[in-house]
Formats: structure tokens, C-alpha cells, sequence
């Protein structure tokens, strides 16, 4: 059964009114929704106009204010950078799949139906879980590194194909590289 898209107000007095519960909620209240992974969407009471990005970011501010951050400052500067640059929908695309990749491991990692021995029917200690993820926290810190030090090369050859073929299909020929110029004039 799929579950319903909640819908939530956004009123000029800056509050939210939930109308799945008729009620006035937070924006702490939102984030559960978000952790709950809850579908909903936030729109202008008024007008009409979806917020639901403005009030996830809202969240992400104040998540970031209030403990310790999850994007570093170097992090958001590199990020800002995209912004009006032709690889911002790839960068978009990019990142969200990364995320989504991350859940997925972070999932599996975390999988409360698979008891400490494999025994689906045994519940997880959460003193041994606990421990167990603590010791897999560089384990896990390595290969999320690989990852994305892979993912770092893979779009960078990809970067130089399409510049190849940009190149080829302007000028008839692949650009000479500066390499092959330099070999050129060694045999003069």
C-alpha cells in the first residue's frame, strides 16, 4: 500500500498546520516527518507555491547551527562554486546519487531484522550493534573513500571524453595534446 503524500501549510505567521492531524506543527516536527521517512510536501498557504525545499533547508541550517556539521566549510564553498556553472544539474544528479548509495550501504549496515547471529527472529543487542559499528566505522570510512575517489576519476575520464568529443565534433579531429606537440617538435 503506497502511503499518501501528506500535505502541510505554510501560513504568512510563518507556522505549519499539518492536515493529516489538524494540527500546528514545528520545524522539529518536519524533521521527525523527514526521519520517519514520511512523504509530504510544505505549500504557501496563500498561494499555493511548494516550499518543501525552503523548509528542508531551513531544517539543514539548523541542524548545522546547532551540532556538530555534516558540510564542512571547504565542502560548501566547492558546492556554491557549481551554482550557475554548466555542471550543476550534472553535479545535482552527482550527489544525490551518492546519498542515495550511502543510505543504502547505511541501510543494510543498520538492518534490524537480521538478529546479532543472521536469525531473523533473534532482536539486534544494541550494546553489541553499538560496538560492532564503532569497530566499522574506519572499515566503513575506507571504503566510502575508495568509493568516491573512484567516482572522482570515473568523472574526470568522462569530463575528457566529452571534451574529445566536443573537439571532434567542432573541429573534425581531436585536439592534439599538449604531449603530443611537445614529441612533435622533439623529432624536428
Amino acid at each position: 500500500m503506497v502511503s499518501e503524500e501528506r500535505l502541510i501549510k505554510k501560513y504568512p505567521n510563518r507556522r505549519l498546520y499539518d492536515t493529516a492531524t489538524s494540527t500546528y506543527i514545528t520545524l522539529s516536527d518536519v524533521k521527525q516527518l523527514v526521519m520517519e521517512s514520511c512523504l509530504f510536501k510544505v505549500v504557501d498557504a496563500k498561494s499555493g507555491h511548494d516550499l518543501t525545499r525552503a523548509i528542508l533547508l531551513q531544517i539543514i541550517t539548523e541542524e548545522e547551527s546547532n551540532g556538530p556539521p555534516t558540510f564542512s566549510s571547504n565542502m560548501l564553498y566547492q558546492i556554491i562554486q557549481f551554482y550557475g556553472n554548466g555542471f550543476q544539474q550534472m553535479m545535482s544528479r552527482y550527489l544525490e546519487k551518492n546519498i542515495q548509495t550511502f543510505m543504502e550501504i547505511q541501510k543494510n549496515l543498520q538492518n534490524p531484522t537480521q538478529g546479532s547471529n543472521g536469525n531473523k527472529n533473534e532482536p539486534i543487542d544494541p550494546d553489541s550493534y553499538a560496538q560492532f559499528i564503532s569497530m566499522q566505522g574506519p572499515a566503513i570510512q575506507g571504503l566510502m573513500t575508495n568509493y568516491l575517489e573512484q567516482n572522482a576519476k570515473n568523472f574526470v575520464a568522462m569530463q575528457k571524453q566529452m571534451q574529445q568529443q566536443t573537439n571532434i565534433a567542432l573541429n573534425g579531429s581531436p585536439r592534439q595534446t599538449s604531449t603530443s606537440t611537445s614529441k612533435d617538435k622533439d623529432s624536428d
